[in-house]
């Protein structure tokens, strides 16, 4: 299944909008939705333990945890030894947990050092015994069940479960969830806006980010560039951070601005210069928003790679970065375009997703929701379902080495 299908992720998110893991599952070719057979849940893991678990690295996601969907014959197969334990949770639905041998999969894996998620059980009865053994529990929140949500948290608030929802579709229904205790939530409803967000107005550092990505474009001497960066020493030192992080592979430290352009030039400047911008937005919904665009950006320029040249590959990752500043940075598109000056292409992509590389750019946003989209655009652009498949893991990586 892996050859002909997309890996979809959904990020788990704490209270704060944190993102705390990813759940991965398949998406279609076609779009229809299909049966996930015991193999594909295999090759799944074993996909994602092989790109996520390097030899002498470790677990490459440190402090982002994987959420896979198994059962307890996943959990006896040998596909365990190639993911990480203490960073990996297995999520196995009620209708699997009456196999004779279940309960004996579930310890070994949890003494194995594997966290266990159950779905859909039924926590207030015959598989309350199960609690015991497992780490999290995913409840299906229903706004108008709201009463039986809160009882049933009531029930459960001592244990030392970590309560996961999962439904989440409005911000009313994130609140209402949140005053239940929950923990975590997988979904995507930070993709829309939230209401009461700050709209209009950028702030001191997003202004003097993007005065430095227009000098930068225009090749303006590093001299004025380092006499605008030495206003805020906070930007200076995580521009710095991110330039020498492991995500570009340097192999000599960045001391200065200076010493970066000198080193880089400026078309890679201003790729990290769009970085910081991600990371200065005082949206009450930055840290997920942050890391979304800034995998979104390096997905997309994965994927075109092999297919246009590097400076125009590089303008994707500015695409893919850019794709989220409204919401980031609380300011409207058209607004965030006005400030400052991108090529008709990057432009075209962001408003239409048309043009050279939009397409590139909505392949990558596809593979974050299960809507079948994926599929069809990877055929566009003459893309495998494996060649989409790696470079999402690999931006993953990718956008967690920078630690932001």
């Amino acid at each position: 299944m892996q050859d002909v299908n997309f890996i979809v992720r959904e990020p788990l998110l704490d209270p704060t909008l944190k993102v705390l893991g990813y759940a991965l599952s398949w998406q279609g070719a076609d779009g229809a939705s299909f049966p996930v057979s015991e193999m594909d849940l295999q090759a799944l893991a074993a996909f994602a333990g092989e790109r996520f678990t390097h030899p002498e690295r470790g677990y490459l996601m440190a402090g982002s945890m994987l959420f896979l969907t198994a059962t307890p014959e996943t959990l006896r197969s040998g596909v365990l030894a190639s993911l990480s334990p203490d960073n990996t949770v297995l999520s196995i639905d009620r209708a699997f947990l009456d196999e004779e041998s279940a309960l004996d999969d579930i310890k070994f894996a949890r003494s194995a050092g594997f966290g266990i998620m159950l779905c859909d059980a039924d926590l207030g009865g015959q598989d309350k015994a199960l609690l015991p053994l497992a780490s999290h529990i995913e409840i299906c929140f229903d706004s108008a069940d709201f009463l039986a949500h809160t009882r049933l948290y009531a029930s459960l608030k001592e244990s030392s479960n970590h309560m996961v929802a999962r439904g989440v579709r409005t911000w009313p229904d994130f609140q209402a969830s949140s005053s239940l205790g929950m923990d975590a939530f997988v979904g995507n409803l930070f993709l829309s806006p939230r209401p009461g967000a700050i709209v209009g107005k950028l702030n001191p550092a997003q202004a003097m980010i993007l005065q430095l990505m227009d000098m930068v474009r225009k090749n303006a001497d590093v001299r004025l560039l380092e006499g605008v960066l030495k206003r805020d020493a906070g930007l200076s030192y995580k521009l710095l951070r991110y330039i020498n992080s492991a995500g570009f592979g340097l192999g000599t430290e960045i001391q200065s601005l200076r010493h970066a352009v000198t080193m880089l030039g400026y078309s890679p400047l201003y790729r990290w210069l769009s970085v910081l911008l991600a990371t200065a937005g005082s949206s009450n919904q930055s840290p997920v928003l942050m890391q979304t665009a800034i995998v979104r950006g390096r997905f997309a320029e994965l994927l075109g790679q092999s297919f246009l040249p590097r400076a125009e590959a590089e303008n994707l990752f500015v695409a893919g970065m850019f794709s989220l500043l409204d919401l980031l940075l609380g300011v409207p598109m058209e607004d965030v375009l006005d400030s400052i000056q991108l090529s008709e292409a990057v432009t075209q992509a962001l408003l239409t997703r048309e043009g050279i590389f939009g397409p590139f750019l909505a392949l990558a946003e596809a593979c974050e929701k299960d809507n079948g989209s994926a599929g069809p655009l990877a055929e566009a652009l003459f893309i495998s379902a494996s060649q989409v498949n790696e470079a999402h893991m690999a931006a993953l990586i990718w956008a967690q080495s920078l630690k932001l």
